[in-house]
């Protein structure tokens, strides 16, 4: 296990009627004047927004609101909030909504405080020293944006899609009622749950040693998200569901299961060129991108004993104990059969990918300094454009 420090500021509150705690979360971590950023019509429409302001104006708080938010956040939504943070000095910034919501939301409170451009941020050319704080109400179950410290925008003139991760981009709050989740539709819960799972498998696929007990954490949280996604896609109104994701979304991605050891991402890095080239969900090319990335790995035969651990224990597979890599892929295969149940795409043409693109998205994949992605075993150009034609089939 690898030395670490885990800092994790957010304060939860969890259950129904969560959300009228907005006036009174805010002001206690110091909001005076608010830039209340939402999505599309959902939060209008289902009276949450209203029951959000009603807080805030309970707490005597001034807050101006901002909609829009897009699935794939993209950099123009953020200056016009940065643009309406300094206008009317606001002092904190409160996301209503998805991922994608608390995405811009961060990164508008990171900008608003900083001299130059907050893509310098995303581009790697500064590291942010300062923010507002910014708050979040949940509506769906799936980035674990609600307490990460990671976010991600993209570049409305260039289509770059590029992930940040610092401190400062933990909320301060998450309110988190599962209720809120209910009128998602089937499709968005599945997009949803791969995502969790995603978060998970970064974080699994790992070349540390005597990581027993977040290994065991790992399956447990990809576990319980399995049966659940099962019970709300057939009953959306099942509380119990509900709520077993919206937590697990959010441990899976705050590094709770991912301490002292050190996680992959080549899928992520991958998968963000899909979403910024086709629009398509983030957790739909997930889906279609990690099951590709197992089969890489197995037939380079890099460590099938993990692969084998995780079909056993997750996808319920039978050890076969002379042939542990058969057990591997069929771990695989049970990924993919899960992926399908819930609705999910599981190949590139599936998800309405070009094959002919794959060159330039293999091209275009972010990548390090070395011209590589990934740590369980690093992946040049070469190697992702493999990942996607394994996923072309």
């Amino acid at each position: 296990m690898l030395d670490f420090m885990h800092y994790l500021p957010t304060r939860f509150v969890f259950g129904r009627s969560a959300e009228d705690k907005a006036g009174e979360m805010v002001r206690t971590c110091g909001g005076t004047r608010v830039l209340v950023h939402f999505g599309g019509g959902s939060a209008v429409k289902s009276g949450l927004l209203d029951r959000i302001t009603a807080s805030l104006e309970a707490a005597g708080l001034e807050y101006i609101t901002l909609g829009g938010a897009q699935p794939n956040p993209v950099a123009s939504k953020v200056y016009e909030g940065i643009d309406i943070i300094r206008k009317n000095n606001l002092d904190f910034v409160l996301g209503v909504g998805g991922g994608s919501t608390l995405d811009s939301s961060k990164a508008m409170a990171l900008g608003a405080v900083y001299d130059g451009d907050f893509w310098d941020f995303f581009s790697g050319k500064a590291l942010p020293k300062a923010h507002l704080p910014m708050g979040a109400v949940i509506t769906l179950a799936a980035s674990g944006s609600e307490s990460s410290n990671s976010a991600v925008i993209m570049k409305d003139e260039t289509m770059e899609k590029r992930g940040l991760n610092v401190e400062f981009n933990r909320p301060v709050f998450a309110l988190m009622n599962p209720e809120r989740t209910f009128t998602l539709p089937p499709y968005q819960t599945a997009c949803g749950a791969t995502d969790i799972m995603a978060h998970v498998l970064e974080r699994y696929f790992t070349n540390e040693t005597c990581v027993d007990l977040t290994d065991r954490m790992c399956e447990a949280v990809l576990n319980a998200v399995i049966a659940a996604a099962h019970k709300a896609m057939k009953d959306p109104c099942d509380y119990d569901a509900r709520a077993q994701l919206m937590w697990a979304g959010t441990i899976a991605h705050n590094d709770t299961v991912g301490v002292g050891r050190l996680g992959d991402w080549a899928s992520h890095r991958i998968e963000h060129e899909l979403s910024a080239k086709y629009g398509v969900a983030h957790g739909a090319g997930l889906a279609v991108v990690f099951p590709a990335w197992m089969r890489y790995h197995l037939n380079l035969k890099h460590d099938v004993a993990r692969f084998a651990r995780l079909a056993v224990n997750v996808f319920g597979c039978e050890m076969n104990f002379a042939n542990p890599e058969a057990t591997a892929w069929e771990g695989v295969e049970r990924f993919e059969a899960f992926l399908t149940s819930i609705g999910m795409p599981v190949t590139f043409r599936q998800m309405g990918g070009d094959p002919a693109d794959i060159p330039a998205l293999a091209e275009s994949t972010k990548k390090d300094a070395q011209g590589l992605v990934g740590n369980f075993t690093r992946l040049d150009t070469a190697a992702v454009e493999t990942i996607l034609r394994l996923s072309d089939r």
